[in-house]
């Protein structure tokens, strides 16, 4: 698979939609005020690509077993009380059986998967995913976006630097007997590239909490900026969005340096002051 980008997706389904670029104003939900003003907020939304459903599909939970239901589909579906406990992409098999090479066939990901925990259920994109060398994907529902009724994803980090496989999701049904729709024109996942170094013992360990007396005076003097009355409101609410712009718009995009990717054998890499 091709490295050269930050994220490379693979469309293993030929119809599932691309991955999109996340958008500041989350498709139009944040208030025009929000997206002028906030640019903490407007930051965390764009930060990464929504990913969609490869398939308009509904399930159903009824405090015990799961089924599901697609456009052309027989009513509805068993998922839980099969044998596999599985479900495949419509139609899907018999073309994954002629891309792949020989050794792979009969061994098509599954669609839909139940899972042991109450409600529980994997839902696979179609897509594949893979980083960089010492980046990860963080997967975790849509930033910003209204939650989808009756569904909640779980969050994971994926090291797909190391790791091939289908890119998927672990979500709960939390509503009992009222379908849960999934479309293909909303997402419902947002997958957002993180540098390993992040999340690692030696940066998440870096921290401590202080007390007001050990602040200085030039400490006080930009709190001050911040809380100190301003004639001016509008200027007032825009100026952190203007200090970040500013700053972006002078930074280069450099390649991290080596001592930011994680060592050969998967340990961290030990870290470099200069960061």
């Amino acid at each position: 698979m091709p490295r050269d980008h930050i994220v490379d997706f693979t469309r293993l389904v030929p119809d599932a939609q691309p991955p999109k670029r996340a958008d500041r104003s989350a498709a139009g939900y944040l208030p025009s005020r929000a997206v002028r003003y906030c640019e903490a907020l407007t930051t965390a939304t764009s930060y990464g690509y929504w990913v969609f459903p490869p398939l308009d599909i509904q399930l159903v939970w009824d405090g015990e077993e799961i089924f599901w239901s697609y456009a052309g589909a027989d009513g509805w579906l068993p998922l839980t009380g099969t044998e596999s406990q599985a479900a495949q992409f419509p139609n899907y098999a018999d073309l994954f059986d002629a891309t792949v090479p020989e050794e792979l066939r009969g061994y098509s990901p599954p669609f839909l998967t139940a899972m042991p925990e109450i409600g529980g259920v994997q839902i696979w994109t179609g897509l594949l995913a893979r980083t960089r060398p010492g980046w990860s994907l963080s997967v975790r529902p849509p930033v910003n976006l209204p939650t989808i009724p009756g569904f909640m994803a779980w969050e994971g980090i994926v090291e797909t630097d190391i790791w091939t496989g289908p890119l998927f999701t672990n979500a709960r049904l939390t509503r009992t007997n009222l379908p849960v729709l999934l479309r293909t024109d909303t997402p419902f996942l947002q997958v957002q590239p993180i540098p390993q170094v992040a999340f690692s013992d030696q940066v998440l360990s870096s921290y401590r909490c202080g007390e007001a007396s050990e602040l200085t005076g030039a400490d006080w003097a930009e709190l001050g900026h911040v809380l100190l009355p301003n004639p001016d409101r509008e200027a007032r609410q825009g100026q952190y969005a203007v200090k970040v712009r500013k700053r972006r718009s002078s930074s280069l995009i450099v390649e991290l340096p080596d001592s930011a990717v994680p060592d050969q054998d998967g340990t961290p890499a030990r870290l470099n002051p200069s960061l």
